[in-house]
């Protein structure tokens, strides 16, 4: 059986759109799998999108639908855009699966059987108001290493180093800037330390150097225990035997490669276990650069310690830059996939991240003037041109029926075919930008000879001789794009049509095609306009909002008796004071009057509400609310409220003549 070849590329989350960035992980990949198809190899690629962790739950209940609609709406999306970037999987699955929650059940018990889990009680980021435990990524704060303001709470961008959240200085919650708190929870924890000869040795024959030699510096000291597990509220997998502890989402995330491989080998009845189990099965994952942690430490010995295989290879490639800077909803350069989409063929931007990527971990740039440039010159200007020019003489004049190679023709032919070996090589070690260099240097020398030859001249006074020069012009064509074919597949579909062939594997190059009858010409593509580039940054810009939105309203709550309604003591209170908490960026002290006594009161009402204009007010209090504790004092009750929040905050207030303490009828 021949060697079976494994790729995948990082989940996208499913709480985002696909934009640029992430196309120069996706496109890569699928020009290498593109290639090895071609060769004949059993190659197959699998991928899903990420779908758990509290930014789905939280996403999920703003807008008033369940996680698994969210994440259903999500993957539609993300399989659309794909799908029209002509990025073809043979498996796009979801984390959330029955197959996803069995393996990682099977390889957190095959930790336990190994003694490997640990559970301990630590202090975590909470936030108060909220009522839940913080993920790392809803903590931000400044650097415990370089200082750099507004950092997340898992890794700083500025400088790369990684931390738990306590260790931030002066840590917030993202979601409303309030001061976290620390509070204790048991939390399980896998013993990677366990596993670090292991990774010093796999780390280096399996990664990039560059990667390699950063994760020494990891392996020099011991690694910290990575802790596996989350707290309720978590929309994930619950851990087995652990009630209301949930899989942390780099856990099942990454089993997801295994799922999706498990859902397409159920569908083409193939073994699942031949393809992650198996001697003559190559595993390589294509990542970013901001991933390498969880890629070649946390999921090397997972699977290590399961039974399973490990990567053969990591590829790790690094962030996209336009214009030279970080992509800028402001400028217009965050551009997601639908916008492109809509403004711009997706073949242009294959062909030119095609002439950008190469093996290494250095940061790509699309600049938009050379992106125009390189398209209109190297693949309208000079490839397609050379189908174009010669096709439509071929049609027009020849009745569309080649010829023979003349010996120049043969000799012309048989260098650029001697130029494959290095175009392989380029594409097996994923340097497309030089397999595209050699390509425009076969077409450069195509170009020459068509200009020389005179064609549009000669085949006034030698039809067979043009017919010659036309037929080596088209068969140079054709094996060009045998080799655009990974890069540009709908491209070289229509190319194949018109010279009424096979779909083409990679030992094509080797044939002529003569004496073949063409079909009719249909452009292949045209330039590229700045008008739509312009039309594109303009609707990626982030614009001031001029009116005011439409008002979105929560759904209704589930129906209840009314003597549940009676339980609520609501009462009319007067604010008698009103008062500013320090640090509190959303809560007010109010003392007020119910009648039979004053409360305290601390309410979230600090950005609709300056404390001057609330004294005096009558208002409605939910009187029999048990105290709640908080950090800046004892609420002694609720102030009632409507409003999205912030400064739409609206409170309830009695007509005049009510008086402080009167129950709600």
């Amino acid at each position: 059986m021949s060697e079976r070849i494994l790729v995948t590329s990082a989940l996208p989350y499913a709480n985002g759109d696909i934009h640029i960035g992430h196309l120069v992980e996706y496109l890569q990949t699928d020009f290498w799998v593109r290639y090895q198809k071609m060769q004949g190899h059993n190659c197959r690629y699998f991928c899903a999108d990420d779908t758990h962790g509290t930014p789905i739950m939280i996403r999920a209940q703003q807008e008033g639908i369940t996680p698994e609609d969210l994440i259903a709406k999500s993957r539609e999306n993300h399989l659309r855009d794909f799908t029209e970037f002509q990025i073809e999987f043979d498996h796009y699955g979801s984390t959330h699966s029955e197959d996803n929650k069995e393996l990682c059940g099977e390889i957190y018990k095959s930790m336990e059987a190994s003694d490997l889990v640990e559970t301990r009680s630590i202090s975590q980021a909470y936030c108060e108001s909220l009522s839940m435990f913080l993920p790392d990524r809803f903590v931000k704060g400044e650097c415990p290493k370089c200082h750099a303001k507004e950092q997340y709470g898992d890794a700083c961008d500025s400088c790369g180093a990684t931390y738990a959240p306590i260790e931030m200085i002066d840590p917030v919650c993202s979601i409303n800037d309030e001061k976290i708190v620390l509070k204790d929870s048991d939390h399980i924890f896998f013993k990677l330390d366990t596993f670090r000869d292991f990774l010093k040795e796999w780390t280096r024959e399996h990664t990039p150097t560059e990667v390699a030699n950063k994760l020494d510096e990891w392996l020099g000291e011991s690694l910290r225990d990575w802790d596996i597990s989350r707290e309720a509220p978590y929309f994930g997998f619950e851990i087995p035997g652990h009630p209301g502890k949930y899989f942390y989402v780099w856990v099942d995330a990454p089993v997801g490669y295994m799922a999706s491989t498990k859902a397409w080998c159920k569908e083409n009845n193939e073994n699942f276990e031949d393809w992650w189990k198996g001697d003559d099965t190559k595993i390589y994952h294509f990542i970013g650069k901001d991933i390498v942690y969880f890629h070649t430490l946390f999921w090397p010995a997972m699977l290590k310690n399961a039974g399973y295989k490990t990567p053969e290879q990591v590829f790790v490639h690094g962030f996209l830059r336009v214009n030279g800077e970080k992509m800028s909803k402001s400028k217009g350069t965050f551009v997601k996939a639908r916008t492109y989409l809509d403004h711009l063929d997706p073949m242009y931007l294959r062909f030119y991240y095609a002439c950008k990527l190469n093996s290494s971990i250095e940061d790509i740039d699309l600049n938009f003037d050379d992106f125009s440039q390189r398209v209109n010159s190297d693949l309208i200007g000079k490839i397609t041109n050379l189908a174009s020019r010669g096709a439509q003489m071929l049609g027009k004049k020849l009745d569309g029926k080649m010829g023979d190679l003349p010996e120049e023709g043969k000799v012309l032919l048989a260098k650029a075919r001697e130029r494959f070996s290095e175009i392989e090589s380029h594409y097996e070690a994923r340097d497309f930008n030089r397999a595209m260099q050699v390509i425009r240097s076969i077409a450069e020398e195509a170009n020459r000879y068509f200009d020389e030859k005179e064609p549009w001249k000669l085949v006034k006074e030698d039809a067979e001789g043009t017919r010659e020069v036309l037929t080596t012009i088209l068969n140079i064509f054709r094996i060009m794009s045998i080799a655009l074919k990974p890069i540009l597949p709908d491209y070289v579909k229509n190319v194949e049509a018109l010279l009424g062939e096979e779909p083409y594997v990679w030992g094509d190059y080797k044939k002529d095609l003569v004496n073949s009858q063409i079909n009719s010409f249909s452009h292949l593509a045209k330039r590229v306009e700045g008008a739509n580039i312009e039309a594109m940054v303009e609707a990626s810009r982030e614009k001031e909002v001029l009116q005011a939105p439409e008002p979105s309203y929560d759904p209704i709550e589930p129906e209840i008796e009314i003597d549940t309604l009676f339980k609520c003591d609501l009462r009319v209170a007067k604010i008698l004071e009103a008062e500013l908490i320090p640090k509190a960026s959303k809560l007010l002290r109010l003392k007020v009057d119910i009648g039979l006594e004053t409360r305290e009161i601390i309410a979230g009402i600090k950005q609709a509400y300056a404390p001057e204009d609330l004294v005096g007010r009558l208002t409605i209090v939910v009187a029999n609310l048990k105290p709640r504790k908080m950090k800046f004092g004892t609420s002694q009750g609720m102030v009632m409220a409507a409003g999205p929040g912030g400064k739409e905050l609206y409170l309830f207030s009695p007509d005049s003549g009510a008086e402080p303490g009167q129950r709600l009828q």
